[in-house]
């Protein structure tokens, strides 16, 4: 035990994961998802989406086997963009994996909450909309347009659906507002809430969405789908969107016990900085500062961290900052701890990306292995990044990163569990 975890501290509400459901490019179930990521299986593939096709944008991580109707109801299908589709979907299977039905809170519906988070909203649902109003007029534009493009909607009817009445939020940011979403969610566990649906899906490739983002300049233009996301290696040009996300279930550790949930890991720590946009340079010191937080916030000693999931941008300047962050945060155990980001197979989902670390992060730990990062292989930086193949490893503390666009970043904490309580 670490001289942190010895000191003094008074007992809380632990907020424990119990259940995960995944919607990625690489998979439309967790169990899927896993097997892809774990075997360092490269999804990337040329963007297909009618309307993108003479778009600079060339290679994205789609999801192409998900079909909404088979997932939801039509009356929920009709007023709700793809990114909520993914979300309600995603949000479904966690609370199946938790095993946490309507049975179990039909007594306390104001003991469950939602929170999600959304960086592009439902681009796709305003884009038809807007060409029926000026292609038709504003008599063919449906009255749900006033909605289904917030970033809230996926807040919103996932607990309508599931008929939580408990705590609900948003957070409205760029990519580090996943893990946000997932600390906003144990904050509200210590605060009294039994259990939050939490997470983040994102559906930015329609044409509408795409175009607003090539105003990005650290979005990859490369054509071939295996050279066009290659974080810390001197071929890095930038990063690869993608669709899609995870939706985790988070319980107070005591009420999930009592109904018999597994606690497959607890959220130990979260910190969260604000460099700027496009400061990479910047962002060393703010994502260094994030990572001390979540350590402190976790009672977590640098040596007992077990492996990085990485941020992985994609810029050459940016992945210069997060490897010297980790290095300035985890000190000599930096070059120890191994590094891994499998979103190089997937893309970066915006918002939903750092709960897909997160649930890969809790998966890493069950499983006893540290996925690989597809497609990058010569690594020109100080890590001790997993290349080419999985690598087996005991796993009880993961640290997930992750920085935005416009400035932000994160650390979250995660101890496999069940797991004694520090206190």
């Amino acid at each position: 035990m670490s001289s942190l975890q010895q000191l003094p501290h008074r007992r809380q509400r632990r907020a424990v994961v119990t259940g995960i459901g995944v919607i990625a490019p690489n998979g439309v179930s967790t169990e899927v998802f896993w097997k892809a990521t774990r075997e360092g299986m490269s999804v990337l593939d040329l963007v297909t989406r009618e309307g993108c096709e003479q778009l600079p944008l060339k290679v994205a991580g789609e999801v192409r086997d998900f079909d909404p109707a088979a997932l939801i109801e039509e009356r929920y299908l009709v007023q709700t963009d793809r990114f909520t589709h993914f979300a309600m979907a995603a949000a479904n299977l966690a609370l199946d994996d938790a095993r946490l039905g309507r049975a179990d809170y039909n007594d306390s519906p104001f003991a469950v909450g939602v929170v999600t988070a959304a960086g592009s909203g439902g681009g796709e649902f305003g884009q038809r909309e807007l060409q029926h109003l000026w292609g038709q007029g504003s008599k063919h534009v449906g009255p749900y347009q006033s909605i289904a493009w917030f970033y809230a909607a996926s807040t919103g009817q996932i607990s309508i659906r599931g008929g939580f009445k408990g705590p609900c939020g948003v957070v409205a940011s760029d990519e580090a507002g996943g893990l946000d979403a997932l600390a906003h969610a144990g904050r509200t566990i210590r605060r009294g809430t039994d259990a939050v649906v939490v997470g983040a899906a994102e559906a930015p490739l329609a044409p509408y969405s795409v175009v607003c983002q090539l105003g990005y300049d650290d979005l990859s233009r490369g054509a071939d789908p295996y050279r066009a996301y290659r974080p810390f290696t001197d071929a890095a040009c930038g990063f690869v969107p993608a669709e899609g996300g995870a939706m985790l279930v988070v319980e107070e550790e005591t009420a999930a016990l009592d109904r018999g949930a597994p606690v497959r890991a607890v959220v130990a720590g979260h910190a969260a900085t604000f460099t700027g946009a496009a400061r990479w340079e910047e962002s060393r010191e703010g994502l260094a500062h994030a990572i001390t937080g979540a350590l402190e916030d976790a009672r977590c000693a640098p040596e007992e961290i077990d492996v990085v999931f990485a941020d992985a941008f994609g810029v050459p300047a940016a992945d210069h900052a997060e490897a010297h962050a980790i290095a300035d945060a985890l000190g000599e155990h930096a070059t120890e701890v191994p590094v891994t980001a499998p979103k190089t197979g997937t893309g970066r989902a915006y918002c939903g990306a750092p709960v897909l670390d997160a649930a890969a992060a809790v998966l890493s730990m069950e499983h006893g292995v540290v996925p690989p990062t597809p497609n990058v292989f010569e690594v020109n930086h100080d890590l001790d990044l997993v290349t080419v193949s999985a690598r087996p490893a005991e796993l009880r503390t993961a640290l997930v990163l992750s920085r935005g666009l416009m400035g932000s970043n994160a650390a979250l904490v995660l101890r496999k569990g069940p797991a004694e309580s520090p206190w």
